[in-house]
């Protein structure tokens, strides 16, 4: 009881103190005052803001009337964003270059139809081209992607059994089946693609896996 006592006192001092007078752009244009989330470990916010600037960074999401889903969505990739990069920061090597994101933020603007079509979808929730604040979003991004490279990608080993294996049972099935009537390469012609198949496959359970041990080490407390 204490201790809930505490973290409510906690979440009213830091919403007060905080985020009480927080306002922000609204994709209708004008202005609202920020409404705080969600808290991690008691000190991490995230706000409504937090998770609009996800969502307006995935182009195919309606901005003017969000859906539930894409709201739960995306406050669970801020959550494992803050809690991914809260372990990077333990390692200046993952810091980013200004190179890398220049390449970040170019791969981001790859998804929309044109710059012009980004950066004017960005500009509805107050991150201008110019926006100090985009940049910062860019190189938490890179730091996180730097952290999982560096942590799971370095350590991933792929066996020439694990290729023959996923060749066998996925790859020249899929093949028949998207390409009928085609020949299906051997095996040795698409080892480096499968070999990079699975060394995603394995990065992305490795990760779920850091993330899942990390929610369930944190304390996060769903406010709205």
């Amino acid at each position: 009881m204490r201790r809930r006592l505490f973290s409510i006192l906690a979440l009213m001092a830091l919403a007060a103190v905080v985020h009480g007078q927080a306002r922000t752009p609204t994709p209708r244009g004008g202005e609202v005052v920020d409404r705080m989330v969600a808290v991690i470990n008691g000190r991490e916010l995230i706000t409504s803001t937090d998770m609009l600037w996800q969502l307006a960074l995935e182009p195919r999401v309606p901005l003017d009337s969000p859906r539930q889903e894409d709201l739960n969505r995306a406050l669970d990739l801020v959550i494992n964003q803050r809690l991914i990069a809260q372990e990077a920061e333990k390692l200046p090597t993952v810091a980013p270059t200004a190179k890398e994101v220049e390449d970040e933020l170019a791969r981001l603007i790859g998804f929309f139809p044109s710059q012009s079509a980004f950066y004017e979808r960005l500009n509805r929730v107050g991150l201008g081209e110019s926006s100090a604040r985009l940049r910062e979003i860019i190189e938490a991004r890179v730091r996180i992607n730097k952290y999982i490279n560096f942590r799971f990608r370095s350590f991933t080993v792929v066996t020439q059994q694990e290729v023959e294996s996923y060749y066998r049972d996925v790859y020249a099935p899929r093949f028949r089946r998207q390409s009928p009537g085609r020949i299906v390469p051997r095996v040795e012609e698409v080892s480096k693609e499968i070999e990079r198949e699975l060394i995603d496959s394995k990065i992305e359970s490795d990760t779920d896996d850091f993330l899942e041990d990390a929610r369930a080490s944190a304390e996060i407390t769903i406010i709205e």
